[in-house]
């Protein structure tokens, strides 16, 4: 697929869509390396990330069901039992992370923005492969500070679940011409 028509076809895809199949360890690799070419201003490169598989990941969705508990005053079992289902019904989550300059030599809106297309060079790198995948930051990760041994200029921006999923049938969403949005200067 060339990239106008990955960039075009790219979609949320959430993990009740997900089809059986494993995300194996070299393509996971592959689309950390690439996130990893992201451009970032003075090279501070902010992102990192922590991944989860097997196991992990559903012991990831207990944690994040438990820091929703800290978080909300509604306390409903339903939205924790969600939690849950999303971590099992995935193949693997990342964890986006951002790591603020310890010498701020950017603003830290830049870091994120870097962070966040490492995180767009992700999901580029998934419809290549198949892999279908959203970026979710639930209101209560900052609950989770401790589980993920975070450092004080460290945050999680959530969690970026994959499964196996075929994008060639999606039809490209219509969106307003960009030359509605462009104002030309010739």
């Amino acid at each position: 697929m060339n990239i106008s028509k990955i960039i075009k076809t790219r979609r949320a895809v959430y993990p009740s869509q997900f089809k059986a199949g494993d995300i194996g360890e070299e393509i996971i690799k592959t689309i950390l390396e690439n996130a990893n070419a992201a451009p970032t201003h003075r090279m501070t490169q902010p992102w990192f990330f922590k991944v989860f598989k097997s196991e992990n990941k559903n012991n990831l969705g207990y944690k994040m069901s438990e820091a929703y508990e800290q978080y909300s005053n509604t306390q409903s079992e339903l939205k924790k039992k969600k939690i849950i289902e999303k971590c099992m019904q995935s193949n693997s989550i990342i964890a986006i992370f951002m790591k603020r300059d310890s010498k701020e030599s950017v603003p830290e809106w830049e870091e994120i923005a870097a962070t966040a297309m490492a995180v767009q060079n992700m999901w580029l790198t998934c419809v290549e492969y198949k892999i279908g995948c959203y970026w979710s930051t639930p209101k209560y990760v900052e609950r989770m500070n401790s589980f993920f041994k975070l450092k004080e200029n460290e945050r999680c921006l959530g969690f970026f679940y994959m499964g196996k999923y075929d994008h060639s049938d999606l039809i490209p969403k219509e969106r307003e011409s960009v030359f509605d949005k462009t104002e030309w200067n010739l």
